[in-house]
């Protein structure tokens, strides 16, 4: 059975993309059956490819995130994927308002998989902080495929 998964930051440009990117691989890498999209709950990025510097940053790991396209987050989401995961309280309380009110999908921290002490990832955007956004990703994706292999 695959499980879908969706990434949720703000503008899907930076952390979800990168979240998409680096889980997708270590999934595949494990044989996990994973369906895997990031989104925005804002859409002013929709079409663009993530941030250059995320990018960048994720190749030097070996994670190609350049086929990835921004786009926002839908009502239909909700049916669509099994697990909804924010970057931040931000963020989930957004996916929370947007939550159709028949929707029993589960919404979580994407932090909530990893062992490090934080709960939030921060956005690099404005910090350019995009090694230690993956140092919380890598952590956290291998967290959720510990999860999902039970």
């Amino acid at each position: 059975m695959t499980t879908r998964i969706l990434f949720v930051c703000l503008g899907n440009i930076c952390r979800s993309p990168t979240a998409h990117g680096v889980f997708q691989t270590l999934a595949e890498a494990e044989g996990l059956a994973v369906e895997v999209e990031s989104a925005g709950t804002g859409g002013w990025h929709v079409g663009d490819p993530p941030d250059p510097r995320a990018i960048r940053a994720a190749a030097g790991r070996g994670y190609d995130l350049t086929a990835l396209r921004a786009r926002q987050v839908k009502a239909a989401d909700f049916a669509a994927y099994d697990l909804i995961l924010a970057m931040d309280r931000s963020n989930l309380t957004a996916l929370e308002r947007m939550r159709p009110i028949d929707s029993e999908t589960p919404v979580r921290l994407f932090l909530d998989f990893a062992d490090a002490a934080r709960d939030e990832v921060p956005d690099p955007y404005y910090d350019g902080s995009f090694d230690l956004v993956l140092d919380l990703v890598e952590d956290a994706s291998r967290g959720l495929i510990r999860h999902l292999a039970g």
